[in-house]
């Protein structure tokens, strides 16, 4: 399994978009989502991002290369010794 880092935007509210927040990944086209909090929309727009690029897998389409494959889960901790 491959993970990916994705730079999104986050949009705040508007009317054009009845009022919801809206997220956006640039890089990978057509990933976009909607929702009624931050917290929401990013949760819908790592379900709308993991669909595309399985897609794209599965298809034999490639993965922009702005997108960050990792081989193995990475991160970082923040502690208070």
């Amino acid at each position: 399994m491959d993970i990916y880092q994705l730079d999104y935007v986050l949009h705040e509210p508007e009317e054009s978009e009845g009022w919801m927040y809206l997220a956006e990944v640039p890089a990978l086209q057509g990933c976009m989502a909607w929702g009624d909090t931050p917290a929401e929309t990013l949760q819908e727009l790592q379900d709308v991002a993991r669909t595309l690029i399985e897609l794209r897998k599965e298809n034999g389409e490639p993965i922009p290369e702005e997108l960050i494959r990792y081989s193995s889960p990475k991160g970082s901790l923040t502690i208070t010794a």
